[in-house]
């Protein structure tokens, strides 16, 4: 059952459409399938822009977009039914099922669409298509409009104008509509239940990947098919590695463990860290840097509403991550010139989130006019400070290095503030050492 209804992703359309010129076309090839090796392929996953306008999930098939055509607007080229082929790879919509369950006005078998695209091309003064993103159909895109070049002289019209079509899609797909919000909660709510699975079954002598064993076995559960992204689960000096997938390493006494892992729902994303200690009690000084990291979540909370922008909860994680680093005696002098010189960047040298949604790093601008965004209702981003004290930072003393934090929620924006989707995972230190002890001293 798709949690977005057909009428919304029509809604999509249409929005888009208006905002073609007259006499214009819109080309979206599906994801293709993508070899793992020999034989065997990556579990297939459509494009993102594909889907967001159509809900289709299947390979090889091409979306069109014609605005006011009389035999229909929304043309889907897709596989045929083919009971052998099936039998094999799962059911297949088929032309019947494009128009009858996704709404298309035509529908045609994808092995025709070298003789009927190139004819719906022809006449058109724009074509709304992004070059680039699939080196394979470009070059197929080539060979159509040379097809119609090449009829010039018997009064065929080749298009006198290609324009990309992301800016126009991704500025749509910025703004979350109920439906999807709904969609991604659920996501995070998977993916927090999975995140305390992980911290119930931490202890010493495990391995990073039993704990990540653990995420996969509750984003599974809970009904989703893949992880949004390759799941981080580092333990000790490997927290200090920003995107460290490795996760072989074994849990020591005495260590923290950073995750950061998320699943998907219908292609929507979740995307969730939390920081905790193998044998569930920090250190004074793990405690110390944790405090300082989670003082700047809840303050960049502050910070995201329709009266900020987008890099005010940046800056207020910064003042807060630079202000402790000071207090801790970790950075020397002044705060304003600490600031201003990034002498924080060693320690936190990331942003403090990105928009979130059918990707884990969504697409949008985030500047206008050279101008940091203002922050709308719907719009959903990550809200993740750290703090990476690298085990060879010789220019702090020794019981700090090695600590990595990070802390990271997902968050909406809405007409008076923001909301938290991923709250029911614990994040302060009392939480989260209550919810450890509770586990080993039951044996969960």
């Amino acid at each position: 059952m798709r949690s977005i209804s057909t009428s919304e992703y029509a809604q999509r359309r249409q929005h888009l459409m208006q905002q073609m010129t007259p006499n214009s076309i819109a080309i979206l090839p599906a994801a293709a399938i993508s070899t793992r090796n020999s034989s065997v392929e990556y579990p297939y996953r459509q494009d993102s822009d594909f889907f967001y306008l159509s809900g289709f999930a299947e390979p090889e098939a091409v979306l069109v977009l014609i605005p006011k055509r009389e035999h229909g607007e929304f043309v889907l080229f897709c596989r045929e039914r083919n009971p052998e082929r099936e039998l094999w790879e799962g059911l297949r919509a088929g032309q019947d099922g494009a128009i009858a369950d996704y709404q298309a006005d035509d529908a045609f078998p994808i092995s025709d669409i070298d003789d009927i695209l190139p004819g719906l091309i022809e006449g058109r003064e724009r074509v709304y298509y992004s070059v680039g993103n699939n080196p394979e159909f470009d070059q197929q895109m080539m060979e159509w409009l040379n097809s119609i070049r090449s009829k010039a002289r018997m009064g065929a019209q080749p298009p006198k104008e290609f324009v990309v079509l992301d800016h126009l899609l991704h500025e749509a797909r910025l703004y979350k509509s109920p439906a999807e919000i709904a969609t991604m909660q659920q996501a995070a709510d998977i993916s927090c239940r999975a995140h305390i699975r992980a911290m119930q079954a931490a202890q010493p002598g495990l391995y990073e990947y039993h704990l990540e064993a653990e995420l996969d076995y509750e984003f599974r559960k809970g009904g989703a098919r893949l992880p949004a992204y390759s799941s981080i689960v580092a333990s000790g000096n490997n927290a200090c590695i920003l995107h460290y997938t490795e996760n072989n390493a074994p849990l020591q006494d005495g260590d923290l463990v950073l995750i950061d892992a998320g699943c998907e729902i219908d292609c929507y994303a979740s995307d969730i860290t939390r920081t905790f200690p193998v044998s569930g009690r920090f250190s004074p000084e793990q405690k110390a840097i944790y405090e300082i990291v989670l003082k700047a979540n809840l303050e960049a909370m502050n910070y995201i509403s329709p009266k900020h922008c987008w890099n005010d909860a940046h800056d207020a994680t910064v003042r807060v991550i630079t202000a402790g680093l000071l207090e801790l005696g970790l950075l020397q002098g002044e705060l304003p010139e600490l600031i201003s010189n990034e002498a924080y960047r060693p320690f936190y040298m990331h942003r403090a989130g990105h928009w979130l949604g059918l990707d884990v790093h969504d697409v949008g601008d985030y500047k206008v006019d050279g101008q940091w965004r203002t922050l709308k209702p719907g719009m959903t981003m990550t809200v993740e400070p750290g703090i990476y004290i690298a085990v060879d930072n010789h220019d702090v003393p020794a019981q700090w290095r090695g600590i990595g934090v990070r802390i990271e929620d997902d968050v909406v924006v809405t007409v008076d503030g923001c909301r938290v989707l991923t709250n029911a995972v614990p994040k302060t230190i009392d939480e989260i050492e209550a919810l450890m002890a509770a586990a080993q001293a039951t044996g969960a």
